[in-house]
């Protein structure tokens, strides 16, 4: 009871109950801005992290524009039950270049952090057409409707520069390519395709990612983020303590 008498004294004294308010909101102000001065220690390093592609920026789009995060997460926790389920606990590196992280926080549908090459393109297009149709328990609605509409890519160069401004090192060259790369990543047999390569790295998914010919949808586009979740950077099945060096 001591401790209700305090507070209902300061609430008489304006100063004091000031005073007060400043000094508990002090101690979780330095709790939460303390760990920053060592982050350099905490988050591990990844020489090897690649940006997305912009065709992959445009598929990340439509997924926050469909909240697609709403009902499933991509964050891994250090659980056994979620490691022997889905992979490898998540990292901090590897949404370094997510603006915003979509870490989420719930599960209607499965957490998506390792989905990169998990299922084929196929499977991704027959799931996303009618989800029953290959998990017959799926509660997910049908997206069959992306596959009908073309993805705009003609504004890639803009996004990718806004993206540099915060930190996601784009190069002027991506950035003046962005549309071409977007086209070539979904058009393998066209001379935009290398230039995907080129900047991005041989180990990127170039192919056409809902199986049909001409200008990418935004089904391409969706499954071509999909497809990378995870694969941006391989630290997360490297030992710790290699990951951390």
């Amino acid at each position: 009871m001591n401790i209700f008498r305090l507070h209902y004294r300061l609430e008489r004294k304006t100063i004091g109950f000031l005073l007060a308010i400043v000094g508990v909101a002090s101690i979780g102000g330095a709790v939460e801005i303390a760990p920053l001065f060592t982050i350099h220690q905490t988050v591990e390093d990844a020489p090897d992290m690649r940006v997305y592609t912009p065709l992959e920026i445009a598929g990340r789009n439509i997924y926050l524009r469909e909240g697609c995060y709403a009902c499933h997460s991509q964050m891994i926790r250090t659980l056994r039950d979620e490691v022997e389920r889905y992979g490898p606990y998540s990292l901090a590196v590897e949404s370094k270049y997510d603006h915003p992280m979509l870490w989420g926080s719930k599960r209607t549908g499965p957490d998506l952090a390792r989905m990169g090459n998990k299922y084929s393109d196929e499977w991704h297009v027959a799931h996303m057409t009618d989800p029953r149709a290959v998990v017959p328990a799926s509660v997910m609605p049908p997206y069959a409707y992306l596959g009908r509409a073309t993805a705009r890519i003609d504004d890639l160069g803009l996004h990718l520069k806004a993206l540099r401004t915060v930190g996601v090192p784009y190069t002027d060259e991506m950035i003046a390519n962005a549309t071409a790369d977007a086209y070539g990543q979904a058009a393998p047999d066209t001379p935009f395709a290398e230039g995907v390569t080129k900047r991005y790295g041989e180990a990127t998914n170039v192919r056409s990612f809902d199986g049909k010919v001409g200008d990418p949808t935004e089904l391409d586009a969706l499954i071509a983020y999909l497809q990378i979740l995870g694969k941006l950077t391989d630290a997360a099945h490297r030992p710790v303590a290699a990951a951390g060096e």
